[in-house]
């Protein structure tokens, strides 16, 4: 049997209009034509018993109480739905943004990954304890030593990201030394088949040490060969472009200066510097690599001579904090060019790393000064006593990765490895003594997990030669250094 709800209407109305005095009464419904019926008849089926609720005097109020009910119902309803749509809105604001936190650092990625961004840094905390130094004299008879103590050697914070796939951005800034100084600041394309095309402050195409983060260095400080290297063809602003496949890299790339030259004479035309680099691996395993590299350079000094905003100066310091150079060339001027060729080689196999590299620098020169050439090299060696193995990629190597972290709870104690290098720099030629020397350098790094690092290095400084620091009795300088490192970088 079906009821419409006209029927039901007219049920409810004809129950209210019945006399005031009948509290209930049965109705009936024809199954034909559906008319409602007070008495029992043929084809009339029971709907049921009705009760009377109330005077019809009594339905005004009851009506409006009843629209109230409804307006307000209908306002909740029209606030909650504003809050589904906001939390709608929100909810596809979080799938469309991925948000994590490793050992990388804070990392932002939208979910088409046409943008991304990482925020991540560096905290080197050195102290440096010097022996040796207490009898040394300088060219002017003046006595010398080095400084000890301890320093924030770096305190670096960095921001990396991409746009649209293909636009990558690096800028990174260091705070050491209670002062601001620019790394890195640069953009790179990347949506060309196997090139890459970088702008702005950046390494310079030359030497695989020089490359290489001081995060991932086996040492605390870079070899004497960096003598020759840093003044020259560390960080500039120009243009590079690269290849970077699995066996093999190519750059080339044109800079001018760096972008804190501090110029001395702020006068003359910046200099300008062409660098490549070349590097193949014939074996190119996970735990097996044999690395072969070639770099060249020519550099354009300033017009008055200048590179970078000062008349080059070739030196090595003992340590950062030290200021005690026991080679040194002082200011070399009237350059007009600087011709700079490298060589290096590693192997890799297992936890252990064998290799080094060479550096020869001419110097041409005008206004009748004589040219002068100068070199410096290393070589190193590495074993990871844990046995683990180095990283390699894009013709750099990388540090260790514990394969068990420091945890005094599961008793594990991370990746400690022993390395060695014996490195040489001659800066003497012609009129120009800037003293030859040999170093060799033994460090003991413990990783405790990917980000955290503990170094320890000795250095022993000996061979010198035509040096400008001697002993007070004219003797050859017995420097040995002994260095401490904690290391935080992600």
């Amino acid at each position: 049997m079906k009821l419409t709800k006209l029927s039901l209407a007219m049920a409810s109305a004809l129950g209210a209009g019945l006399a005031a005095d009948a509290l209930a009464m049965d109705l009936y419904v024809d199954t034909k034509t559906q008319q409602i019926f007070a008495e029992p008849g043929r084809g009339r089926v029971l709907l049921g018993e009705f009760q009377k609720v109330g005077d019809t005097s009594s339905q005004p109020a009851d009506s409006a109480n009843l629209k109230a009910e409804i307006d307000e119902i209908k306002q909740d309803l029209a606030l909650k739905n504003n809050e589904l749509k906001a939390l709608d809105e929100h909810m596809k604001v979080a799938e469309e943004v991925k948000v994590k936190l490793d050992s990388k650092g804070v990392q932002f990625e939208t979910a088409d990954k046409d943008f991304k961004f990482r925020l991540g840094g560096r905290i080197h905390t050195d102290a440096t304890f010097s022996g040796g130094d207490h009898d040394l004299v300088n060219a002017k008879g003046n006595t010398v030593g080095a400084d000890d103590g301890t320093e924030i050697r770096r305190a670096r914070m960095e921001m990396l990201g991409t746009f649209y796939q293909d636009w990558d951005f690096k800028s990174q800034f260091d705070f050491a030394d209670n002062k601001v100084a620019v790394k890195d600041l640069f953009v790179q394309y990347s949506g060309l088949k196997d090139l890459e095309i970088t702008a702005g402050q950046q390494k310079q195409a030359f030497s695989r040490e020089l490359q290489e983060s001081s995060n991932d260095m086996l040492f605390m400080e870079r070899s004497l060969m960096n003598a020759l290297n840093e003044p020259t063809v560390d960080r500039a602003i120009g243009l590079d472009v690269g290849s970077f496949q699995k066996d093999w890299t190519a750059q080339v790339g044109v800079f001018g200066d760096t972008v804190t030259p501090n110029n001395t004479n702020n006068i003359g035309q910046e200099g300008w510097a062409i660098s490549s680099r070349a590097t193949y691996a014939p074996i190119n395993e996970k735990t097996k690599v044999i690395h072969l590299g070639v770099a060249g350079n020519y550099r354009d000094p300033s017009a008055n001579g200048e590179v970078n905003g000062h008349n080059l100066q070739l030196r090595s310091e003992t340590t950062h904090m030290s200021n005690l150079y026991l080679i040194d060339t002082g200011a070399i001027s009237n350059v007009s060019s600087i011709k700079m060729a490298g060589l290096e080689a590693t192997g890799l196999y297992g936890p252990f790393t064998v290799g080094g590299e060479y550096t020869h620098m001419w110097l041409d020169r005008e206004n009748g000064s004589q040219n002068a050439e100068f070199d410096g090299w290393y070589t190193e060696a590495a074993w990871t006593i844990t046995g683990e193995s180095r990283k390699y990629k894009k013709g750099k190597f990388y540090k260790v990765e514990p394969k068990n972290n420091f945890s005094f709870k599961n008793g594990t104690w991370g990746a400690w490895e022993l390395a060695t290098r014996y490195s040489q720099a001659d800066l003497n030629s012609g009129i120009i003594h800037g003293g030859e020397m040999s170093n060799i350098t033994v460090a003991l790094n413990w990783y405790l997990n990917d980000n955290i690092r503990f170094m320890a290095d000795y250095n022993k400084f000996f061979s010198l030669t035509n040096t400008p620091i001697t002993t007070v009795g004219g003797g050859e300088p017995n420097v040995d250094v002994f260095m401490l490192r904690s290391q935080l970088a992600f």
